[in-house]
């Protein structure tokens, strides 16, 4: 035979195995699989043993006899008699080993007659007494007729109807028992295994005798039949005919044999799309179905469509049912969970929903996680996708009428049983009527969707001729050609998603600075992708997806692979043709990285790909061994229609001795080399130091890849919850750490240090992630589940229990503090401190009519208290509560592990460290309580105040607008929409009564939901005729940093005696007073002003603070003008100020007074003092009340909008009325100083200024 030995040896099946009936131990009841004993015997599940297997063991794959055994009949043994049907199944499941590695299992259940005489005795005394306690259970004593009669007498009863239905009689009836044949591989060749155990099966039922013993046929798969080589095809032979398989070469994407097409017909393109999302965002994925190759089916398909992630945490697609409690891991899992078809949705309990991707495969029906971002693209994307379902006659919304009857004959029936076709499925004629009708209807469909996207089906067609055009002689059928088309299509379509969203990512890998081993060490500290950077490239309505998915387990792991393999040599099969595929788009399209478009690339690698296929199929590599007669003793291999026969282990528990395949002899290196061999498709080791790391790395699920499968003892369900535990708290101290290195790392950048390094989208990222991870720890291990937020459950028993404590006259200091605790805050003690209380925060978002349910109401409350500074102490305190965690949560959960418990809060502290918004920016709309507090100056007596004060408030989300203040009432609480982070205060009064004046120190605003307190220090009289004259100013205010731990820093200097760079003044009371600066100091005042205006513009837009403080600030561009124009300033004869607006408005006359003279100097100049003039006139026309130093104010914020400040200062330094007004040392008049300072206003230029709209009320330029 041809060999390819050399690049993968190894053979195509280790194990046939044969599991069913001991008659030996007899009947035992399966007491995992559920509540048995309410159902009637034949619907009961009995325990399976493996009754053989060959042969016994092989070293590269030792035999996992209990998880082969679970997954092989996941159900146990099933009893059926002759009214039944009994149509032979067929799935696959997949063993994980404890390094990741997996092995694939295929096996065939059908029905045996039961010969055993004592089983089927045991059979009927079961009934017996399911009868009797039946009758005593249902039987009504009032009904004395029917009590008497016996229940088979009376034809009436639905009673007698049921059990006639499913009852076993001895005498009458013939008892079926399930019996599973099953191989197990290195690598999951479906197609190929399904057949051959048809054929087997075939071969025992079928009336004509095998032409060879079953034992040629098992001993040829096993020892005689190679693994195909990368790249090439193989032939075999099964009982009745020739079996094919290939396997892509190391440049195709990887080995996939399942259907495609099942899970689109299934679910409907845009399901799958969603399921998808939900996989690669790492949300816990429940599969629902009565088929456990259908739960197979989809959750490969999905996996595989990632390429080239993969999934990272616990993968079961088939969860048997002695695993159930395993629903309940606070981990992301991908399971598959088999339903009887009987109980509906709503029966399930499952522990925890708040992220759970339910999907229910045979009802067409997905239930998605709250707030799930968008597939980038994703209508183009489901629309490319559609155009190929369309072409192989699948509709994009999937078969509806495919679910179940119909689809029970396509999937499950052995194509070459030769049997009744509808047998089971009686009502024939109704269903092809129906199907009709919904074929119509599809159609319908169908064509408004083409309308709708455009697509023409003449091109369709077109698509489908030429790959019908067959030069080429396929070597197997065309259905299953077709299958492989379909199958390759759609893969390319997904995978080039990614080659296109990812085009660039080796740019953005950070390599590592030192060596692998301390890299290794160093793993979880690490970044490994200039996460930032990559996001700023992207197109915008991406980013919610993508910042979420580079948040991911794959993703790491994605790129950790990458840093690993820096040669191509040692590069895994999956990265390299990654790799090369992202080289060829690179070459296609030479864009600039920078220009991000969101343009939509179709594929373009299907027909190359179809083509390699073709040829595989049309020419196969390699033909196997035909199997042969063995060495038997006469009268062995016996054939017995309808019963597999038991087999002789002499001659299949070993191979040929000659065979290259197993040569016994080899090293034991080299047979380690083997096996990494066979799972470089699906696993990542090819060095010691790559199965470290798998062992080692940040892999948060790789703590359990998958549960153990063995009969499970307390000892090992403690073992694992402790694990989970381990895990979570092992979780929480990364997501901590992650969270405060990019919030320390951003506020490091506003205060100059390096580069800015998170966006909005990222931090909202980072705490939806976090609010995931409380979630699972909520709900670990609880005993009864109540709604579908296990944290908000959580609280509204803690809620409940302080009321009914309250209320029964125990007064207890629920959830507000005493005094001695309340937080001590940088206010005057004018302003009384927020209480600290729980309840009352629960209470604000119960208030919040937008948010619905109980994941968003958990939600919000875990961003309030992140908000508040109060996450660690509002959790603490509800675990305090004792008697009720012990109530809701049973004893291995998380929340009651003590030590973990409180290293888990101890995290959480880390977090007061800094400043969150993510409450107040992301609930925009809400109503919100702000209390306002006005400090007039104690000494000029504020009591003797006549006019009437006025307030607005203005943030970035909105202004209050003019609220009138009651006189001689300095605080007052009104409510209105939120206005996001504060910004400015304008304040005044309108002028009446005697004593019109007002000295105010400073204003305070504090928002009552979340505790910001805002401090806006004025420092300066309202009054006519005082100071610069001004009724009302605007004041920028600033966030005061509450000290939660004042308690613990009992030293600070009291708040009271600021230092003068935390009064804000707004402009000074008169220019005398204010420290003289030189010119030095006055330029880099004005450079420091300037630069960080445009900082604030290099930001990303989330991201950028409140540009009023940089113009209007304490260090902001106005003050810095200010200075500039001060210095030198004449000082007047005394008791009289003089404002920079005083010169101004001098400037202004001059200069139209020239304009009348028509002493014109050139055209540019004149446009610039026409300018100037203009703006001058507006501001002093202003209808409001504001002073000259505000006017100065104003005239700088609308110079810097409309880029005219370095012109001006031109102007001004040319004009013969600075030379009146200026000692010849003032910077205005030295030229160079001046020239250096228009450079520098120069670079505002590039920058679009909008200003708030409480600094230019009033003015209309």
């Amino acid at each position: 035979m041809s060999g390819g030995g050399s690049s993968a040896p190894g053979r195509f099946a280790d194990y046939f195995v044969i599991c069913g009936l001991d008659t030996e131990t007899g009947l035992e009841p399966d007491e995992l699989s559920g509540e048995n004993f309410e159902q009637t015997p034949l619907r009961r599940t009995f325990k399976s043993k493996v009754l053989a297997r060959y042969p016994e063991n092989v070293e590269w794959n030792p035999f996992d006899q209990d998880a082969v055994g679970m997954l092989c009949m996941p159900k146990g043994l099933a009893f059926k008699t002759q009214a039944d049907s009994r149509e032979p199944q067929f799935h696959s499941f997949i063993i994980t080993r404890e390094d990741g590695s997996r092995t694939f299992g295929f096996s065939l259940t059908f029905f045996e007659e039961v010969t055993s005489k004592q089983i089927c005795s045991a059979m009927q005394t079961l009934y017996h007494m399911h009868n009797a306690e039946y009758d005593i259970l249902h039987t009504s004593p009032t009904n004395d007729k029917e009590s008497c009669s016996s229940a088979g007498d009376c034809n009436g009863t639905s009673v007698s109807k049921l059990q006639r239905f499913n009852s076993y009689d001895i005498s009458r009836d013939t008892l079926y028992v399930s019996k599973c044949i099953c191989l197990i591989t290195p690598m999951s060749f479906m197609k190929a295994c399904k057949k051959v155990l048809e054929q087997l099966h075939q071969a025992v039922t079928s009336p004509q005798p095998p032409p060879l013993p079953l034992e040629s046929y098992i001993y040829n798969i096993l020892y005689e039949v190679p693994l195909p080589p990368a790249g090439r095809s193989l032939k075999f032979s099964g009982v009745y005919g020739p079996i094919i398989c290939q396997r892509p070469s190391t440049n195709e994407l990887p080995l996939f044999d399942f259907p495609v097409k099942e899970v689109f017909e299934l679910l409907g393109v845009e399901n799958v799309v969603q399921l998808f999302t939900c996989a690669l965002l790492e949300f816990q994925i429940l599969l629902y179905s009565q088929h456990y190759q259908r739960l197979m089916t989809v959750a490969e398909t999905i996996t595989a469509l990632m390429f080239p992630f993969q999934w990272q945490h616990v993968y079961v697609p088939i969860l048997p049912a002695s695993l159930l409690h395993f629903l309940d891991a606070p981990v992301p899992y991908l399971m598959g969970l088999h339903s009887n078809g009987l109980d509906d949705r709503s029966k399930l309990e499952l522990p925890q929903e708040a992220n759970l991707c339910f999907v229910d495969v045979d009802n067409h029906f997905i239930e998605l996680p709250e707030d799930l971002p968008q597939f980038p693209n994703k209508l183009e994307f489901i629309q490319e996708i559609s155009e190929i379902l369309m072409a192989f006659g699948i509709p994009p919304e999937g078969n509806l009428h495919c679910s179940e009857s119909a689809s029970k004959m396509k999937s499950l029936r052995a194509c070459d049983l030769v049997s009744d076709k509808r047998n089971g499925n009686i009502a024939g004629s109704p269903l092809n009527s129906y199907e009709l009708l919904k074929e119509n209807e599809t159609i319908a469909r169908l064509q408004a969707l083409v309308k709708r996207t455009g697509v023409s089906l003449e091109k369709l067609e077109v698509r489908e001729e030429t790959s019908s055009k067959k030069d080429l002689k396929i070597q197997c059928d065309e259905e299953e050609f077709k299958i492989y088309q379909l199958n390759i299509q759609i893969r390319e379509v997904f995978a080039n998603r990614f080659t296109q969203m990812f085009a660039d990512y080796e740019v953005f890998v950070i390599q590592p600075s030192q060596d692998k081993e301390s890299w290794f060490t160093n793993r979880e500290q690490m970044q490994n992708f200039d996460k930032a950077s990559f996001l700023s490239d992207q197109p915008e309505p991406y980013l919610p997806f993508l910042s979420r998915f580079l948040e991911t387990q794959m993703f790491a792991s994605f790129i950790d692979n990458k840093i690993m393999c820096h040669d191509e040599d040692d590069k895994d099969p999956v990265l390299r043709v990654f790799d090369s595929r992202v080289d060829k788009i690179r070459l296609l399209n030479v864009r600039t990285p920078t220009l991000r478009t969101s343009m939509y690339q179709k594929c373009t690698t299907i027909d190359e790909a179809e083509k390699s296929i073709e040829l595989r199929l049309a020419k196969i590599d390699h033909t196997a061994v035909h199997p042969h007669l063995l060495d038997m003793k006469i009268g062995q291999g016996k054939y017995e229609l309808g019963f597999f026969p038991k087999l002789q282990s002499d001659v299949l528990s070993t191979g040929p001795a000659s065979n290259k395949w197993t040569k016994r002899n080899a090293p034991a290196q080299w047979r380690r080399k083997d096996r990494q061999k066979q799972h470089t498709e699906h696993l990542r080791l090819d060095n010691d130091q790559r199965e470290k790391y798998i062992q080692e790395a940040r892999n948060l699920g790789s703590t359990i890849r998958q549960p153990k499968l063995s009969n499970l003892s307390p000892s090992v369900i403690a073992q694992t919850n402790w694990k989970f535990v381990e895990g979570l708290l092992k979780e929480c101290r990364n997501k901590t750490k992650r969270m405060l290195v990019e919030k320390m790392g951003r506020e490091a950048v506003e205060l100059g240090h390096g580069e800015v390094n998170i966006t909005g989208v990222e931090e909202n990222t980072l705490i939806a992630s976090l609010c995931d991870l409380l979630e699972r720890i909520w709900s670990h291990g609880l005993q009864v589940k109540q709604g579908k937020s296990a944290l908000w459950s959580h609280l509204l028993h803690y809620l409940e229990n302080r009321q009914r404590r309250t209320t029964s006259g125990s007064f207890s200091t629920s959830g507000i503090l005493l005094d001695s605790e309340r937080r001590k805050s940088d206010t005057s003690p004018a302003m009384s401190p927020l209480r600290i209380s729980l309840i009352q925060d629960m209470r604000h978002i119960q208030n919040i009519s937008e948010i619905k349910t109980d994941v968003g109401k958990a939600r919000a409350w875990v961003r309030l208290s992140m908000e508040k500074k109060l996450l660690s102490r509002h959790l603490k305190q509800l675990l305090s509560d004792h008697e009720l965690t012990k109530k809701l949560y049973k004893r291995y959960a998380f929340l009651r592990c003590d030590d973990e418990k409180e290293q888990f809060l101890y995290h959480l502290l880390s977090f007061n460290a800094v400043d969150y918004f993510c409450f107040t920016n992301v609930f925009t709309t809400i109503l919100i309580p702000y209390h306002i507090l006005i400090v007039p100056s104690k000494k000029l007596g504020g009591s003797m105040f006549t006019a009437n004060p006025w307030i607005c408030i203005s943030g970035e989300l909105g202004e209050t607008g003019v609220l009138q203040i009651p006189r001689n009432i300095l605080e007052m609480t009104f409510e209105c929409q939120n206005l996001g982070k504060l910004t400015t205060v304008q304040i005044g009064h309108d002028n009446s009564g005697l004593y019109a004046k007002w000295l105010v120190e400073y204003v305070m605003v504090r928002n009552e939901i979340t505790g910001h307190t805002y401090k806006f220090p004025c420092g300066r009289w309202l009054g006519k005729g005082m100071d610069d004259g001004s009724l009302e100013r605007i004041l920028v205010g600033e966030l005061l940093t509450s000290h939660t731990e004042a308690d613990e820093r009992q030293c600070r200097t009291p708040p009271l005696q600021q230092s003068p760079s935390m009064i804000r003044r707004f402009v000074t009371i008169s220019p005398n007073n204010k420290p003289k600066l030189n010119t030095g100091q006055i330029q880099e005042a004005i450079g420091e002003a300037v630069n960080g205006i445009v900082k604030h513009f290099h930001k990303p837009e989330k991201e950028r603070g409140s540009l009023t403080l940089l113009l209007c600030g304490e260090s902001g561009l106005v003050s810095a003008l200010e200075q500039v124009f001060q210095h030198g300033f004449k000082s007047p004869r005394l008791f009289k100020n003089v404002f920079i607006w005083d010169f101004l408005e001098k400037a202004q006359t001059y200069y139209e007074t020239l304009e009348q003279n028509e002493m014109v100097p050139e055209e540019n100049w004149q446009t610039r003092a026409r300018n100037f003039c203009r703006f001058i006139t507006a501001i002093n026309n202003t209808p409001r009340n504001i002073g000259k130093d505000g006017k100065f104010q104003m005239l700088v914020c609308l110079g810097a909008r409309d880029h005219l400040l370095h012109h001006w200062i031109a102007l001004l330094a040319d004009c013969p009325i600075t030379a009146q007004m200026y000692e010849d040392i003032a910077l205005i008049k030295d030229h160079t100083l001046v020239n250096s300072l228009i450079r520098v206003l120069q670079t505002l230029q590039e920058f679009n200024i909008t200003l708030e709209a409480s600094l230019v009320k009033g003015i209309d330029i």
